[in-house]
Protein backbone atom coordinates (compact mmCIF):
# COMPACT_ATOMS: atom_id res chain seq x y z
CA UNK A 1 0.00 0.00 0.00
CA UNK A 2 1.14 3.37 -1.04
CA UNK A 3 0.42 6.33 0.82
CA UNK A 4 0.86 10.69 0.10
CA UNK A 5 3.78 12.47 1.02
CA UNK A 6 2.36 14.06 3.84
CA UNK A 7 1.84 10.69 5.70
CA UNK A 8 5.12 9.48 4.77
CA UNK A 9 6.02 12.64 7.14
CA UNK A 10 3.86 12.28 10.06
CA UNK A 11 5.47 8.59 10.39
CA UNK A 12 8.91 9.78 10.08
CA UNK A 13 8.40 12.45 13.19
CA UNK A 14 7.09 9.77 15.36
CA UNK A 15 10.49 8.74 14.56
CA UNK A 16 12.45 11.69 15.22
CA UNK A 17 13.44 12.41 12.04
CA UNK A 18 12.89 15.89 10.91
CA UNK A 19 10.99 17.10 7.68
CA UNK A 20 9.84 19.87 5.71
CA UNK A 21 6.73 20.00 7.44
CA UNK A 22 3.48 21.56 6.47
CA UNK A 23 -0.38 21.96 6.75
CA UNK A 24 -2.43 19.95 3.96
CA UNK A 25 -5.95 21.55 2.19
CA UNK A 26 -8.31 19.82 0.57
CA UNK A 27 -9.94 22.80 -1.13
CA UNK A 28 -8.76 26.26 -2.21
CA UNK A 29 -11.00 28.33 -0.05
CA UNK A 30 -8.78 27.24 2.63
CA UNK A 31 -5.79 28.08 1.02
CA UNK A 32 -5.23 31.25 2.96
CA UNK A 33 -5.79 29.92 5.93
CA UNK A 34 -3.37 27.24 5.65
CA UNK A 35 -0.53 29.57 4.01
CA UNK A 36 -0.70 31.80 7.27
CA UNK A 37 -0.75 28.97 9.32
CA UNK A 38 2.83 28.22 7.68
CA UNK A 39 3.63 31.74 8.25
CA UNK A 40 3.14 31.32 12.01
CA UNK A 41 4.30 28.19 13.02
CA UNK A 42 7.14 28.03 10.96
CA UNK A 43 7.97 31.43 10.44
CA UNK A 44 8.16 31.03 6.73
CA UNK A 45 8.75 33.95 4.62
CA UNK A 46 8.70 31.88 1.34
CA UNK A 47 6.24 28.68 0.41
CA UNK A 48 6.31 25.48 -1.38
CA UNK A 49 3.14 23.84 -3.07
CA UNK A 50 3.25 20.26 -3.25
CA UNK A 51 0.56 18.20 -4.96
CA UNK A 52 -0.02 15.01 -2.63
CA UNK A 53 -0.37 12.20 -5.12
CA UNK A 54 0.70 8.58 -5.25
CA UNK A 55 3.53 9.59 -7.79
CA UNK A 56 6.83 10.54 -8.64
CA UNK A 57 8.28 13.17 -10.57
CA UNK A 58 5.75 15.40 -9.55
CA UNK A 59 8.06 18.65 -10.15
CA UNK A 60 8.51 17.89 -13.82
CA UNK A 61 4.75 17.82 -14.23
CA UNK A 62 3.96 20.68 -12.40
CA UNK A 63 2.83 19.88 -9.50
CA UNK A 64 5.38 21.61 -7.10
CA UNK A 65 5.44 25.25 -7.09
CA UNK A 66 7.99 27.61 -5.19
CA UNK A 67 6.44 30.56 -4.06
CA UNK A 68 8.40 33.75 -2.73
CA UNK A 69 4.93 35.40 -1.55
CA UNK A 70 1.98 34.60 0.02
CA UNK A 71 0.13 36.12 -2.78
CA UNK A 72 1.97 33.80 -5.61
CA UNK A 73 1.47 31.02 -2.80
CA UNK A 74 -2.58 31.40 -3.56
CA UNK A 75 -1.99 31.53 -7.34
CA UNK A 76 -0.09 28.07 -6.92
CA UNK A 77 -2.77 26.39 -4.74
CA UNK A 78 -5.38 27.48 -6.94
CA UNK A 79 -3.33 25.95 -10.42
CA UNK A 80 -2.51 22.40 -8.47
CA UNK A 81 -5.31 21.73 -6.55
CA UNK A 82 -7.90 20.21 -8.78
CA UNK A 83 -5.13 19.86 -11.81
CA UNK A 84 -4.71 16.11 -13.70
CA UNK A 85 -0.96 16.01 -12.97
CA UNK A 86 0.77 13.55 -16.02
CA UNK A 87 3.89 12.29 -14.62
CA UNK A 88 6.35 9.40 -15.51
CA UNK A 89 4.56 6.98 -13.05
CA UNK A 90 0.72 8.28 -13.29
CA UNK A 91 0.70 7.54 -17.15
CA UNK A 92 -0.78 9.68 -19.89
CA UNK A 93 -4.23 9.73 -18.27
CA UNK A 94 -2.68 11.68 -14.76
CA UNK A 95 -3.96 11.61 -11.59
CA UNK A 96 -6.60 14.39 -10.10
CA UNK A 97 -4.59 16.37 -7.56
CA UNK A 98 -7.24 16.17 -4.29
CA UNK A 99 -4.88 17.30 -1.47
CA UNK A 100 -1.94 20.23 -2.18
CA UNK A 101 0.34 20.57 0.97
CA UNK A 102 1.31 23.82 1.87
CA UNK A 103 5.19 24.01 3.30
CA UNK A 104 7.83 26.56 4.29
CA UNK A 105 10.59 27.00 1.63
CA UNK A 106 13.99 25.55 2.72
CA UNK A 107 17.44 27.19 1.82
CA UNK A 108 19.19 23.67 0.55
CA UNK A 109 23.03 23.81 0.58
CA UNK A 110 22.54 19.92 -1.05
CA UNK A 111 20.53 17.11 -1.74
CA UNK A 112 21.26 13.47 -1.25
CA UNK A 113 18.92 10.37 -1.78
CA UNK A 114 18.43 7.72 1.17
CA UNK A 115 16.01 5.03 0.36
CA UNK A 116 15.66 1.22 2.48
CA UNK A 117 14.30 -2.21 0.76
CA UNK A 118 15.26 -5.98 0.56
CA UNK A 119 17.50 -7.12 -1.79
CA UNK A 120 16.05 -10.37 -2.59
CA UNK A 121 18.78 -11.86 -4.30
CA UNK A 122 21.06 -11.47 -1.03
CA UNK A 123 18.56 -12.26 1.82
CA UNK A 124 19.05 -8.54 3.12
CA UNK A 125 17.84 -5.07 3.63
CA UNK A 126 19.88 -2.43 1.72
CA UNK A 127 20.79 1.01 2.17
CA UNK A 128 21.18 2.47 -0.94
CA UNK A 129 22.47 6.18 -0.83
CA UNK A 130 23.26 8.70 -3.53
CA UNK A 131 24.64 12.16 -3.47
CA UNK A 132 22.55 12.78 -6.49
CA UNK A 133 19.61 13.51 -4.33
CA UNK A 134 16.25 14.74 -6.24
CA UNK A 135 16.75 12.71 -9.20
CA UNK A 136 15.20 9.35 -9.92
CA UNK A 137 17.15 6.99 -8.49
CA UNK A 138 16.66 5.03 -11.77
CA UNK A 139 18.48 7.84 -13.77
CA UNK A 140 20.93 7.79 -11.40
CA UNK A 141 21.34 3.98 -11.94
CA UNK A 142 21.52 4.42 -15.59
CA UNK A 143 23.88 7.24 -15.86
CA UNK A 144 25.86 7.44 -12.63
CA UNK A 145 26.14 4.34 -11.23
CA UNK A 146 29.27 4.63 -9.59
CA UNK A 147 27.36 7.08 -7.20
CA UNK A 148 25.10 4.63 -5.61
CA UNK A 149 26.30 3.68 -2.14
CA UNK A 150 25.03 0.52 -0.79
CA UNK A 151 25.22 -0.88 2.85
CA UNK A 152 23.62 -4.52 3.09
CA UNK A 153 22.01 -4.74 6.99
CA UNK A 154 21.41 -8.57 8.42
CA UNK A 155 17.93 -8.78 9.37
CA UNK A 156 19.19 -10.98 12.60
CA UNK A 157 21.13 -7.65 13.64
CA UNK A 158 19.55 -4.57 11.93
CA UNK A 159 21.42 -1.65 11.39
CA UNK A 160 24.51 -1.07 13.26
CA UNK A 161 25.68 2.24 13.84
CA UNK A 162 29.14 1.51 12.17
CA UNK A 163 27.21 0.74 9.19
CA UNK A 164 25.35 4.12 9.23
CA UNK A 165 28.39 6.11 9.95
CA UNK A 166 30.02 4.47 6.72
CA UNK A 167 27.21 5.87 5.10
CA UNK A 168 26.96 9.16 6.31
CA UNK A 169 30.84 9.54 5.60
CA UNK A 170 30.16 8.05 2.17
CA UNK A 171 27.89 10.74 1.10
CA UNK A 172 29.97 13.71 2.31
CA UNK A 173 28.71 14.59 5.79
CA UNK A 174 31.11 16.63 8.10
CA UNK A 175 30.67 17.68 11.90
CA UNK A 176 27.50 18.30 13.64
CA UNK A 177 25.71 17.06 10.26
CA UNK A 178 27.55 13.50 10.29
CA UNK A 179 26.33 13.11 13.57
CA UNK A 180 22.56 13.92 12.61
CA UNK A 181 22.59 11.91 9.26
CA UNK A 182 23.94 9.21 11.32
CA UNK A 183 21.00 9.28 13.78
CA UNK A 184 18.45 9.47 11.24
CA UNK A 185 19.58 6.67 9.53
CA UNK A 186 18.90 4.52 12.66
CA UNK A 187 15.96 5.62 13.21
CA UNK A 188 14.86 5.10 9.35
CA UNK A 189 15.93 1.51 9.56
CA UNK A 190 13.71 1.52 12.90
CA UNK A 191 10.74 2.84 11.19
CA UNK A 192 11.31 0.45 7.61
CA UNK A 193 11.36 -2.57 9.52
CA UNK A 194 8.68 -1.43 12.34
CA UNK A 195 6.05 -0.26 9.64
CA UNK A 196 6.44 -3.51 7.80
CA UNK A 197 7.26 -1.42 4.56
CA UNK A 198 8.61 -2.68 1.24
CA UNK A 199 10.38 0.32 0.79
CA UNK A 200 11.29 3.75 3.07
CA UNK A 201 12.40 6.42 0.40
CA UNK A 202 13.09 10.04 1.39
CA UNK A 203 14.20 12.45 -1.60
CA UNK A 204 15.45 14.14 -1.49
CA UNK A 205 17.03 14.70 2.38
CA UNK A 206 19.04 17.98 2.71
CA UNK A 207 21.63 19.70 4.53
CA UNK A 208 20.07 23.27 4.86
CA UNK A 209 22.34 26.68 4.72
CA UNK A 210 21.96 26.59 8.77
CA UNK A 211 23.13 22.89 8.97
CA UNK A 212 20.03 21.25 9.44
CA UNK A 213 19.28 17.25 7.89
CA UNK A 214 16.13 17.40 7.55
CA UNK A 215 13.47 14.98 4.98
CA UNK A 216 12.17 17.17 2.19
CA UNK A 217 10.24 14.46 1.03
CA UNK A 218 8.79 10.98 2.10
CA UNK A 219 8.20 7.82 0.72
CA UNK A 220 6.75 4.61 1.81
CA UNK A 221 5.31 1.09 0.30
CA UNK A 222 3.35 -1.35 3.09
CA UNK A 223 3.75 -4.39 2.84
CA UNK A 224 0.12 -5.41 2.18
CA UNK A 225 -0.22 -8.91 3.84
CA UNK A 226 1.15 -6.75 7.06
CA UNK A 227 -1.91 -4.42 7.28
CA UNK A 228 -3.46 -6.05 10.02
CA UNK A 229 -1.05 -5.28 12.14
CA UNK A 230 -0.79 -1.70 10.59
CA UNK A 231 -3.86 -0.66 11.85
CA UNK A 232 -3.24 3.22 11.90
CA UNK A 233 -1.50 2.96 8.59
CA UNK A 234 -4.28 1.27 6.79
CA UNK A 235 -6.11 3.79 7.60
CA UNK A 236 -4.27 6.02 5.75
CA UNK A 237 -5.22 4.41 2.34
CA UNK A 238 -6.72 6.64 0.11
CA UNK A 239 -8.50 4.82 -2.56
CA UNK A 240 -9.20 7.63 -4.74
CA UNK A 241 -5.33 7.12 -5.78
CA UNK A 242 -5.76 3.47 -7.14
CA UNK A 243 -6.99 1.95 -9.98
CA UNK A 244 -10.91 1.51 -9.58
CA UNK A 245 -11.21 -1.60 -10.56
CA UNK A 246 -8.42 -3.44 -8.56
CA UNK A 247 -10.26 -1.44 -4.98
CA UNK A 248 -13.40 -3.28 -5.89
CA UNK A 249 -11.63 -6.78 -7.09
CA UNK A 250 -10.09 -6.49 -3.31
CA UNK A 251 -13.49 -6.15 -1.61
CA UNK A 252 -14.17 -9.42 -3.27
CA UNK A 253 -10.75 -10.93 -1.97
CA UNK A 254 -9.62 -10.76 -5.48
CA UNK A 255 -6.21 -10.16 -6.75
CA UNK A 256 -6.39 -8.01 -9.64
CA UNK A 257 -3.94 -5.87 -11.19
CA UNK A 258 -4.91 -4.20 -14.91
CA UNK A 259 -2.21 -4.13 -17.96
CA UNK A 260 -2.58 -3.10 -21.14
CA UNK A 261 -3.34 -5.85 -23.47
CA UNK A 262 -6.95 -7.47 -24.67
CA UNK A 263 -6.55 -11.30 -23.33
CA UNK A 264 -8.31 -11.30 -19.72
CA UNK A 265 -7.60 -14.09 -17.73
CA UNK A 266 -8.99 -15.23 -14.60
CA UNK A 267 -6.39 -18.19 -13.16
CA UNK A 268 -6.61 -19.69 -9.68
CA UNK A 269 -3.04 -19.35 -8.12
CA UNK A 270 -0.59 -16.37 -8.40
CA UNK A 271 2.83 -19.13 -9.79
CA UNK A 272 -0.16 -20.35 -12.38
CA UNK A 273 -1.66 -16.76 -13.42
CA UNK A 274 1.83 -15.70 -14.33
CA UNK A 275 2.60 -18.53 -16.31
CA UNK A 276 -0.49 -18.13 -18.22
CA UNK A 277 0.68 -14.42 -18.79
CA UNK A 278 3.74 -15.82 -20.23
CA UNK A 279 2.13 -18.55 -22.45
CA UNK A 280 -0.50 -16.22 -23.82
CA UNK A 281 2.63 -13.52 -24.68
CA UNK A 282 4.87 -16.04 -26.02
CA UNK A 283 1.68 -17.29 -29.02
CA UNK A 284 1.86 -13.46 -29.75
CA UNK A 285 -0.76 -12.19 -27.63
CA UNK A 286 -1.21 -9.72 -24.68
CA UNK A 287 -2.46 -9.81 -21.02
CA UNK A 288 -4.99 -7.60 -20.05
CA UNK A 289 -4.65 -7.70 -16.40
CA UNK A 290 -3.55 -10.51 -13.57
CA UNK A 291 -6.31 -12.03 -11.76
CA UNK A 292 -5.49 -14.73 -8.82
CA UNK A 293 -9.03 -15.74 -7.74
CA UNK A 294 -7.81 -18.30 -4.85
CA UNK A 295 -8.28 -21.60 -3.77
CA UNK A 296 -12.37 -21.39 -3.23
CA UNK A 297 -13.27 -20.13 -6.79
CA UNK A 298 -17.14 -20.98 -7.16
CA UNK A 299 -20.17 -19.34 -8.71
CA UNK A 300 -19.84 -15.61 -7.08
CA UNK A 301 -16.32 -15.55 -7.24
CA UNK A 302 -16.21 -16.47 -10.94
CA UNK A 303 -19.01 -14.31 -11.93
CA UNK A 304 -17.17 -10.71 -9.79
CA UNK A 305 -14.48 -11.93 -11.98
CA UNK A 306 -15.82 -11.90 -15.34
CA UNK A 307 -17.21 -8.34 -14.46
CA UNK A 308 -14.02 -6.93 -13.51
CA UNK A 309 -11.92 -8.46 -16.09
CA UNK A 310 -14.81 -7.18 -18.29
CA UNK A 311 -15.40 -3.13 -17.40
CA UNK A 312 -12.06 -3.27 -18.92
CA UNK A 313 -13.03 -1.95 -22.72
CA UNK A 314 -9.94 -3.40 -24.01
CA UNK A 315 -10.75 -6.96 -23.42
CA UNK A 316 -11.55 -9.34 -26.44
CA UNK A 317 -11.53 -12.98 -25.11
CA UNK A 318 -10.74 -14.22 -22.00
CA UNK A 319 -9.29 -17.12 -20.60
CA UNK A 320 -10.14 -19.06 -17.44
CA UNK A 321 -7.35 -21.49 -16.63
CA UNK A 322 -8.12 -23.30 -13.31
CA UNK A 323 -6.33 -26.11 -11.67
CA UNK A 324 -8.68 -28.72 -9.38
CA UNK A 325 -6.35 -28.87 -6.35
CA UNK A 326 -8.14 -27.53 -3.02
CA UNK A 327 -11.29 -26.40 -5.52
CA UNK A 328 -13.45 -29.36 -7.76
CA UNK A 329 -13.41 -28.91 -11.41
CA UNK A 330 -16.46 -29.65 -11.72
CA UNK A 331 -17.71 -27.03 -9.18
CA UNK A 332 -15.43 -24.20 -11.33
CA UNK A 333 -17.06 -25.44 -14.58
CA UNK A 334 -21.03 -24.88 -12.84
CA UNK A 335 -19.91 -21.80 -11.94
CA UNK A 336 -18.65 -20.77 -15.50
CA UNK A 337 -21.42 -22.01 -16.86
CA UNK A 338 -24.05 -19.94 -14.56
CA UNK A 339 -22.22 -16.73 -15.15
CA UNK A 340 -21.45 -16.77 -18.69
CA UNK A 341 -25.68 -17.58 -19.03
CA UNK A 342 -25.83 -14.94 -16.20
CA UNK A 343 -24.04 -11.80 -17.58
CA UNK A 344 -24.91 -12.71 -21.35
CA UNK A 345 -21.18 -11.86 -22.12
CA UNK A 346 -20.40 -10.82 -25.65
CA UNK A 347 -16.75 -12.04 -26.00
CA UNK A 348 -15.49 -15.42 -26.49
CA UNK A 349 -14.21 -17.49 -23.45
CA UNK A 350 -11.86 -20.12 -23.48
CA UNK A 351 -11.49 -22.83 -20.63
CA UNK A 352 -8.76 -25.00 -19.39
CA UNK A 353 -9.68 -27.05 -15.90
CA UNK A 354 -7.23 -29.45 -14.99
CA UNK A 355 -6.95 -31.48 -11.73
CA UNK A 356 -9.89 -32.87 -9.43
CA UNK A 357 -13.14 -34.33 -11.05
CA UNK A 358 -11.87 -32.30 -14.92
CA UNK A 359 -13.92 -35.04 -17.24
CA UNK A 360 -16.89 -34.42 -15.42
CA UNK A 361 -16.11 -30.53 -15.70
CA UNK A 362 -15.43 -31.04 -19.10
CA UNK A 363 -18.51 -32.81 -20.19
CA UNK A 364 -20.59 -30.08 -18.32
CA UNK A 365 -19.42 -27.76 -20.02
CA UNK A 366 -19.60 -29.38 -23.38
CA UNK A 367 -23.51 -30.38 -22.58
CA UNK A 368 -23.97 -26.72 -20.60
CA UNK A 369 -25.36 -24.93 -24.29
CA UNK A 370 -23.46 -21.93 -23.08
CA UNK A 371 -21.05 -20.73 -26.16
CA UNK A 372 -17.57 -21.59 -24.31
CA UNK A 373 -14.39 -22.93 -26.15
CA UNK A 374 -13.19 -25.56 -24.42
CA UNK A 375 -9.32 -26.26 -24.25
CA UNK A 376 -7.03 -29.49 -23.79
CA UNK A 377 -3.80 -27.54 -22.34
CA UNK A 378 -2.07 -24.32 -21.47
CA UNK A 379 -0.20 -23.95 -24.75
CA UNK A 380 -3.91 -25.15 -26.54
CA UNK A 381 -5.91 -22.90 -24.52
CA UNK A 382 -3.44 -19.82 -24.80
CA UNK A 383 -3.47 -19.96 -28.75
CA UNK A 384 -6.60 -20.27 -28.75
CA UNK A 385 -7.19 -17.42 -27.33
CA UNK A 386 -5.22 -15.14 -28.41
CA UNK A 387 -6.57 -16.44 -31.85
CA UNK A 388 -10.16 -15.31 -30.65
CA UNK A 389 -9.00 -11.94 -29.49
CA UNK A 390 -7.31 -11.19 -32.86
CA UNK A 391 -10.66 -11.90 -34.25
CA UNK A 392 -12.64 -9.20 -31.70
Amino acid sequence: MKIHEFQAKAILKMYDIPVQDGVVIESTEKGLEAVETVEKEFNAKQFVIKAQVHAGGRGKGGGVKFSPTKEKALENIQNILGMTLVTPQTGPQGQLVRKVMVTEAIDIAKEYYVAITLDRAKNQNVIMASTEGGVEIEEVAEHSPEKIIREWVDPAFGLRPFQARRVAFALGFEGPAFRQAVTLLLNLYRCYEETDSSIAEINPLVLTEQGQVLALDGKFNIDDNALYRQKPIHAMRDVHEEDPTEVEAGEFNLNYVKLDGNVGCMVNGAGLAMATMDIIKLEGGEPANFLDVGGGANVETVKNGFRIILSDKNVKAVLINIFGGIVRCDRVANGIIQAVSELGLSVPVVVRLEGTNAELARELLANSGVDIISATGLADAAQKVVAAASRG
